[in-house]
């Protein structure tokens, strides 16, 4: 899948479920729970054990799902994830080579960003999507609507304490997606294998957002 077709299908569903998961196991149950739930993206952080052979399985099978990387903080870690499989990858900070590695191999990058400073920088340094870092800590939905309003045309993603409570307001403030990772995969869900659990949160958080980008397209 191209670049421009993952970054179309990211904002298209509008959430990047973040697994953090104790074994390479669970990480493999959390994906295809989330797929099930209706959710075709997911994103494996670097904490996981075994996370690029878990990116390399999905990726061979499981066509539907868009599977990228996150917490990824060093060029060596993104050259792992791109030979195996990965279709993006984040990162929780601003890295200028790590968007100039997407840029060089087409793969979408969507660095982390925090203050209008970082957001231009990373903005004039090609990226198409930013995700703002810690979100809910620091302002929360009213710091989106802040930035949004000297960075209209720019596509932030809200990450860092997004809740079922919150999501619509971030939506409604102009996020074209979020990252959602314990309140969309709970610990014990994970632990106890309770894929129904998960399912149901992604038809709610999946809900929250359809009903926010409708209410924000009146």
């Amino acid at each position: 899948m191209t670049r421009e077709k993952v970054r179309a299908r990211i904002e298209e569903i509008g959430i990047i479920p973040a697994i953090r998961a104790t074994s390479a196991e669970e990480a493999l149950f959390a994906a295809q729970a989330i797929l099930r739930g209706g959710i075709g993206v997911v994103e494996m952080t670097m904490t996981i054990p075994g996370a690029f052979e878990v990116i390399e399985e999905l990726s061979r099978t499981a066509p539907d799902l868009i599977v990228g990387a996150g917490t990824v903080l060093y060029l060596d870690t993104a050259r792992h994830c791109q030979d195996a499989g990965a279709a993006f990858l984040t990162s929780p900070a601003l890295d200028l080579e790590l968007l100039a590695f997407g840029d060089a191999h087409d793969t979408l990058v969507i660095p982390g960003a925090l203050t209008p400073t970082e957001v231009a920088t990373a903005a004039k340094a090609g990226a198409e999507l930013i995700k703002i870092f810690p979100c809910a800590q620091l302002g929360g939905p009213s710091y989106i609507k802040a930035l949004k309003a000297p960075f209209p045309h720019i596509a932030l993603i809200a990450s860092g304490g997004v809740n079922q409570q919150t999501a619509r307001d971030f939506i409604r403030a102009g996020c074209v997606a979020l990252g959602i990772g314990e309140h969309l995969i709970p610990a014990d869900a994970l632990r106890h294998r309770k894929a129904d659990w998960i399912r149901e949160l992604c038809g709610r958080f999946l809900g929250i957002v359809k009903e926010a980008r409708a209410l924000s397209n009146h």
